[in-house]
């Protein structure tokens, strides 16, 4: 019973308690940040409270299909309600950081904890995409809201073209490893619960994997999208890393990643609690249900309606930066 309690207070109280101290640190109100988020005119007289309410009900059920369908909460956030909430681009992006941030911290000591996450496959590419998001999130904030939402749908579109052709290799063979890898003892030993067995990885391909984790700090920097989607393949199709050795160092990384352009946001003042309160809580309550989802959920299924989910927001950010659908 003590175990169970102790569970449920870590699952389902941790994002409110989270919730509460950012709000509690915040040095503004959320009639102010209101102001600040909304634009001039449109949505003036709608109520304050209306868009947090919706925007926690709506990152709660994208916390629901986003673990079944294997992505993360950030990808699906930023395109989504960048293009049908009225917040001005710049803070959801601010709080589309904080979304995946929260998602890696809370998954990431028990990955490690379990032996899938691995430090030393990790920190070097977290280092190379950390400096790298930092540049990204600079570039995101001095470019034109017009011009960020072009960038986004298209990278959104190929995102979705990524998914849909991307093949995945539980297993991948790397006969020897290059010298770079084994300099950084980048390899180590998991042991598999499907199959009860140790497993002994290794990698290969490193410097072509520090290059592609170079462009993907920059591209998550600039828009605020956990890159989960991009860290998987490229650990476990380029580098050889096992399947679920990539998904929970994907996490670790990502936990670094976003932490360091999270901070040129904020220091930017470009992250609201009215925008990143109810996204983070939702976020993490809704991926909960999730987890437990996957078990009786076909996961093929879900992808689905993410892969068109995100095809949808592509366009609209792309059409959105084309002035045609405002």
């Amino acid at each position: 019973m003590t175990s169970m309690l102790r569970s449920w207070l870590r699952s389902w109280c941790a994002p409110l308690l989270a919730g509460a101290l950012l709000l509690c640190f915040t040095p503004t109100t959320l009639a102010a940040d209101a102001a600040a988020a909304l634009p001039v005119t449109g949505d003036a007289a709608v109520a304050w409270w209306v868009w947090p309410l919706g925007l926690f009900v709506v990152c709660f059920l994208l916390g629901i299909v986003a673990v079944p369908a294997g992505v993360g909460g950030g990808v699906l956030f930023v395109p989504i309600v960048g293009g049908f909430f009225p917040f001005h681009l710049d803070f959801v992006r601010g709080a589309g950081l904080l979304v995946a941030l929260a998602g890696a911290l809370s998954a990431g000591p028990d990955l490690l904890r379990a032996g899938y996450a691995n430090l030393r496959l990790a920190l070097p590419l977290a280092l190379v995409a950390s400096a790298s998001s930092i540049v990204g999130a600079l570039i995101g904030l001095a470019m034109p809201a017009r011009v960020v939402n072009l960038a986004l749908g298209a990278t959104i579109l190929g995102i979705t073209a990524l998914m849909l052709t991307a093949r995945k290799s539980e297993w991948p063979v790397v006969e020897r490893p290059d010298r770079l890898s084994q300099a950084l003892a980048m390899h180590g030993i998991f042991r598999d619960a499907a199959s009860g067995r140790e497993v002994a990885w290794q990698v290969h391909r490193t410097p072509l994997g520090l290059l592609l984790f170079l462009l993907i700090g920059v591209l998550a920097g600039m828009f605020g999208l956990g890159a989960g989607w991009a860290n998987v393949p490229v650990l476990n199709l380029v580098m050889g890393a096992p399947l679920k050795v990539s998904a929970a160092t994907s996490g670790f990384i990502l936990s670094l990643v976003d932490s360091s352009a999270a901070w040129v946001y904020l220091n930017r003042g470009a992250v609201l609690a009215i925008v990143a309160v109810p996204s983070v809580v939702g976020m993490m309550l809704g991926a909960q249900i999730g987890a437990r989802l996957l078990k009786v959920v076909p996961a093929a299924l879900v992808r689905k309606l993410v892969i068109g989910l995100l095809l949808f927001a592509g366009l609209r950010a792309f059409l959105k930066g084309l002035q045609v659908w405002n």
